[in-house]
C-alpha cells in the first residue's frame, strides 16, 4: 500500500543571483511565506553575489539565507539548498515566478503517494506587456521556461517536470546524488537540462520511482521584454540542443530524447498544420508555422555543434 501522508513538510529553495531581479525575489518569497505551515520552511540561496546575501540576510527574517556552496550557477545552488533543507521534500520555484495560491498544498498532496519520487506544476507565462509576441508559438514556451502546448492537460507521469516549479522527495537525494554541474544555467546565459538529467538518473535507479505533472497546480512566471525576441528565441533554442547533447551522454540517447521524440513527431508537426491551416483567418499563424521550423532547426544545430565539440566520449565531474 502507498504511504498516505499530506502533511509531508516541505522546505521551498529560491535561488537567485542578480541584485537587478529582487524585486523578483520579493514577489517570490512573498508567495511561499503566504503559504508556508508549522513544519515548513523557505531557503534563499544567494549565487555568488556577497552583496545580495548580506541584504536578503537583513530582509527576509523568515526565511534561512544561504551562499551558494558549490559552483557558480544553478545546479550548484539547487545542490546547496538540497543540503541546507529539513523538511521532507524540497521544492523548487524560481526567483523570477510566484506561487499561485494552492500550489504547495498542490505538492503536499502529489507526494501523498509514496512512489512519487518528483512532482511538477503548470508554468504560466506572465508576460511583460500583457500578452506574448504575435509570432510567438504556445508550442515553444519552454523557451521562456513555461509549460507548453503538448504537455499533458491532466495528472499524468512524464519524464521530467519544468525546473521553475518542481519538488523532489528528500530521501531521492541520498539515492541518486544531486543536480550535475555539467550542464544548467549559469547567470543569463539560456542553458538548462539538469532536470532533465536528474529526472534520468531517478527513474533509472528505481522503476517504481514516479515523475508526475500536475496541470492544476501553478506558479506564474514572469517573461520580460527581453525574453520576447527573436534573438533570446533563437539562442535559447540552440542552447537547449547543446544541453540534450550533453544529457543524451551523460544518460544515453534513449532516455535524453525519450520525450523530444514525440515532441518533434507529433508536437511540432501539428502545430505546422494548424498554422498553414488557419493562415487566412488568423494570418500570424502562418508566422507562427514558420517560427516551429526555424526554432526546431536552431535547437538541431545545437545538438549537431555540440555533438561536433564534445566526440562520443567525454569526462564530466560528477
Amino acid at each position: 500500500m502507498h504511504k498516505v501522508d499530506l502533511y509531508a513538510s516541505i522546505s521551498v529553495v529560491i535561488c537567485s543571483y542578480a541584485d537587478w531581479r529582487w524585486e523578483d525575489l520579493r514577489r517570490a518569497a512573498a508567495s511561499v511565506e503566504a503559504q508556508l505551515g508549522e513544519r515548513d520552511e523557505l531557503i534563499l540561496v544567494i549565487d555568488h553575489n556577497d552583496a545580495l546575501l548580506e541584504r536578503a540576510r537583513a530582509e527576509f527574517p523568515r526565511a534561512r539565507v544561504v551562499a551558494n556552496a558549490g559552483r557558480q550557477g544553478l545546479s550548484d545552488a539547487r545542490n546547496t539548498g538540497v543540503e541546507t533543507a529539513r523538511g521532507d521534500v524540497v521544492a523548487f520555484l524560481d526567483d523570477d515566478a510566484v506561487a499561485a495560491p494552492g500550489w504547495m498544498a498542490g505538492l503536499r498532496a502529489a507526494f501523498a503517494n509514496d512512489d512519487v519520487a518528483v512532482a511538477g506544476t503548470a508554468v504560466r507565462p506572465n508576460w511583460e506587456g500583457g500578452h506574448p509576441p504575435r509570432w510567438f508559438p504556445d508550442e515553444f514556451g519552454w523557451v521562456v521556461g513555461c509549460s507548453y502546448r503538448g504537455l499533458p492537460e491532466v495528472k499524468s507521469p512524464v519524464r521530467n517536470p519544468i525546473g521553475a516549479s518542481m519538488a523532489v522527495r528528500r530521501s531521492v537525494f541520498a539515492q541518486v546524488g544531486g543536480f550535475s554541474d555539467a550542464i544548467g544555467r549559469v547567470g543569463t546565459k539560456p542553458v538548462g537540462c539538469e532536470e532533465t538529467e536528474f529526472c534520468i538518473r531517478v527513474a533509472a535507479h528505481d522503476a517504481n520511482n514516479q515523475v508526475v505533472f500536475d496541470p492544476l497546480t501553478a506558479v506564474d512566471h514572469y517573461v520580460p521584454a527581453a525574453r520576447q525576441t527573436m534573438s533570446y528565441f533563437l539562442s535559447r533554442c540552440y542552447h537547449e540542443g547543446r544541453s540534450k547533447r550533453i544529457v543524451s551522454l551523460l544518460q544515453g540517447i534513449d532516455a535524453g530524447l525519450s520525450s523530444e521524440r514525440r515532441y518533434v513527431r507529433v508536437t511540432l508537426p501539428s502545430a505546422v498544420l494548424k498554422g498553414v491551416a488557419g493562415a487566412a483567418r488568423h494570418p500570424a499563424g502562418l508566422l507562427q508555422a514558420g517560427v516551429v521550423l526555424i526554432g526546431l532547426g536552431s535547437t538541431v544545430a545545437g545538438y549537431v555543434v555540440e555533438s561536433f565539440r564534445r566526440g562520443p566520449v567525454t569526462q564530466f565531474r560528477e
